[in-house]
């Protein structure tokens, strides 16, 4: 499946569609339609439940989008935080000059300073890709979207919406810690909507204007960076398809490595990342995604940010190629002691177990796009066989998990699958459908990824039972209508194997 195929699905499942296209459309900006929404709230809620309610070290934090611009000025995000913008002569339409390097060249621009990315663009005489006209010198556009506070609009009043979620965890870190008397090592999670004034919005939601992330910093004592009382023998021994920095500098592709052989071989700095990010590498696998199509990509050193002691992406093979959905950065103290230093206020704490105060060091930090995991399960799941599409989502994703259907709309069928659908919906999403063939409504189903669905027949009303089907086999089995609640939550959990009701 292309990305047009993919965008165009999207929008005939209710998925994801263009904002305001009744008015042509708004770049960079996407809406959520009925089955997407769902399906984004049931994959947040799976990473809440996974990483913050079950576990004793993070807490969770929903910051406010718009703060005070002398956080975004500490954090250096109103000095530096930009892209590379190119003009040309000819036709005035504005790029983002290390994409048009890299759609031309396939090689990484991203990191790339502005002399050497004009050395490309002449060297390489690279003209705008709408006109052929000649290019403008490259120069820095900021990705921060301004707004006003108040009536008056001024630089006093300027503000900013957030470009990232992770400065409010730093802002407010001495509030939290305090408030839910944590002691180091915790974590601070939070999930939210962040903004950014991208030049040139591309690739249906992977890089848009407006987006949401989730993500945790993870806070330890300086001396005890390395001291991860978490990593078991089962983590040591998983396996990641990993591309290290030496292997890209070298053009070799990546390799299987265990989580014990990237510590323990320098790759990775600390414990502590390596447990961080085998465990949502392995979030990714447990929800469905082909292990053949994701991996973990080793930052390069002059790709590094300048916060970061050691970064790695989690990325995906997309449809448009390989690109990140997760990343985490060693981050050090660097945030800490930036807010410190620009306020004036000290985000030291007191660690009672070594009697000392401290600026503890983010070892970890778990960033992961909302709109960029969906996308990744969409695609993962998407199917065509045996003359059918289906989304063959995990049950814990589904946007619904269960249909009731009545063989027929007549007979009082429609009567008993209704009453059957109302005991139902206060305990699973669930919903009722009366509408077309059964076919077209398994199909109906199926696209969108219900997992399971329920048949109301001329039997149901002789001894009770209904037929239940399964979305990926297509298999199906009568069982007991009394006993639906308890085998749809086994089949989404997992504790319960359709071929164990007695398929057909």
């Amino acid at each position: 499946m292309n990305l047009d195929e993919l965008t165009s699905f999207c929008k005939r499942a209710g998925i994801v569609f263009k904002n305001s296209e009744m008015y042509g459309g708004l770049s960079g900006f996407w809406d959520y339609g009925p089955v997407g929404v769902q399906i984004k709230k049931n994959m947040m809620d799976l990473w809440w439940e996974d990483f913050v309610e079950r576990r004793d070290d993070v807490v969770g934090l929903d910051g406010a989008i718009i703060s005070s611009p002398d956080i975004w000025k500490a954090s250096g995000h109103v000095d530096s935080f930009s892209d590379p913008l190119v003009d040309c002569k000819k036709c005035k339409n504005r790029f983002r000059a290390d994409h048009l390097i890299e759609d031309r060249f396939e090689i990484s621009a991203e990191e790339m300073s502005l002399k050497e990315i004009d050395g490309m663009i002449a060297e390489k005489d690279l003209k705008c890709p709408r006109c052929g006209g000649e290019l403008t010198e490259a120069r820095e556009f900021n990705l921060m979207f301004e707004t006003n506070l108040g009536p008056v609009k001024s630089d006093e009043n300027r503000a900013y919406l957030r470009p990232e979620t992770a400065q409010l965890i730093f802002a407010n870190f001495k509030q939290i810690k305090e408030s839910s008397r944590q002691k180091l090592p915790f974590g601070i999670a939070q999930m939210g909507k962040a903004f950014r004034n991208e030049v040139s919005p591309r690739n249906f939601v992977f890089r848009s204007r407006e987006f949401e992330q989730m993500e945790i910093e993870y806070f330890v004592h300086p001396d005890r960076r390395d001291n991860c009382p978490y990593m078991t023998e089962d983590i040591l021994d998983y396996e990641m398809q990993v591309l290290t920095a030496e292997n890209q500098k070298n053009e070799r592709g990546h390799e299987k490595m265990s989580v014990r052989e990237l510590v323990s071989g320098g790759y990775m700095e600390t414990e502590w990342l390596a447990y961080w990010i085998y465990q949502h590498y392995n979030w990714f696998i447990e929800l469905g995604v082909d292990p053949k199509k994701i991996r973990l990509r080793e930052h390069m050193e002059n790709e590094m940010a300048h916060y970061a002691r050691s970064c790695y992406d989690i990325e995906y093979k997309f449809p448009f190629g390989g690109d990140e959905v997760y990343g985490n950065a060693d981050r050090g103290d660097f945030d800490l002691r930036s807010h410190s230093e620009a306020s004036g206020k000290n985000l030291g704490v007191y660690d009672q177990d070594l009697g000392e105060h401290v600026i503890p060091h983010v070892v970890s930090e778990p960033s992961q796009g909302v709109d960029r995991s969906l996308m990744v399960f969409i695609v993962d799941a998407y199917t065509e066989e045996d003359g059918r599409t289906f989304l063959a989502l995990d049950p814990r994703l589904s946007p619904v998990k269960c249909r009731i259907f009545p063989l027929m709309t007549k007979d009082g069928l429609d009567d008993v699958a209704r009453d059957i659908y109302d005991g139902l919906k206060n305990t699973l999403n669930v919903e009722y459908d009366e509408r077309g063939s059964i076919g077209k409504r398994y199909a109906r189903a199926d696209e969108v990824g219900v997992p399971y669905c329920v048949t109301v027949d001329y039997d149901t009303v002789e001894d009770g039972t209904v037929t239940i089907r399964d979305r990926d086999s297509t298999d199906q089995v009568r069982i007991d209508s009394s006993d639906l609640i308890e085998v749809i939550d086994g089949l989404i959990d997992g504790d319960v194997c359709f071929d164990e009701l007695g398929a057909d």
